[in-house]
């Protein structure tokens, strides 16, 4: 049997960097730390990134890329079972990249490109969010206005950003561990959609939203 061809440097770096950022925060991990779970001297992890920065910019365009293409679907959303799953795949994009949401505000204070291109990505969510109640309120699914409308994407948008900085407050040791991963999607994504609740057409609606949000409570 064929031997499976050794991965690039320059990929096995970006995907141990993520590893490391996302387990211990970017503001711990040091290039001399990445190259040592590496085994790799730090004169070639700075052959393949030349800073700790663009290993970074790196991760986030890989990030980026991977969230606006998921964002183009909120305007297929119809019904609650699409925004469930909807939402749960953006809380699971968050998750793969959750170094850039626990210390986002050190990262833009520090980095360039992250400052210019994350607010792009902000406003993509609204809209992407935008774009969903629209959709369900068109198929009458939700009763809404285009002020109310405004007023909730932003608020479902900011709980989408900050809500792994809320977990991390509430237990810094454990929270954005492997083990935590369902558990923090689930709940990122059932306090989201609870904000749906006030606006759906009918009682069976509010109620069948609820049982869904118990279900996937309960696998989680």
């Amino acid at each position: 049997m064929a031997k499976k061809a050794p991965r690039k440097t320059a990929e096995r770096i970006a995907q141990v960097t993520l590893v490391l950022f996302n387990r211990f925060g970017e503001p711990n991990v040091s290039t001399t730390l990445i190259s040592a779970e590496l085994g790799i001297s730090p004169g070639n992890l700075y052959y393949h990134f030349s800073s700790k920065d663009k290993l970074i910019n790196h991760l986030y365009d890989q990030f980026e890329v991977d969230m606006l293409r998921l964002l183009e679907a909120g305007s297929d959303v119809q019904d609650i079972e699409d925004a469930w799953f909807f939402m749960h795949s953006l809380f699971e994009q968050v998750w793969n990249f959750r170094f850039l949401y626990r210390d986002l505000n050190h990262l833009l204070a520090g980095n360039r490109h992250l400052e210019t291109h994350f607010r792009a990505v902000l406003e993509r969510k609204t809209e992407s969010l935008k774009w969903m109640l629209a959709s369900m309120t068109a198929s009458g699914m939700l009763q809404l206005d285009a002020d109310t409308a405004d007023t909730l994407s932003t608020s479902m948008t900011l709980m989408l950003t900050y809500w792994l900085s809320y977990e991390y407050v509430k237990d810094p040791r454990r929270a954005l561990e492997p083990e935590s991963a369902s558990r923090a999607m689930q709940q990122g994504a059932q306090h989201v959609l609870a904000l749906l609740t006030p606006h759906l057409s009918s009682p069976q609606l509010r109620e069948h939203l609820q049982a869904i949000t118990r279900s996937y409570g309960n696998n989680a």
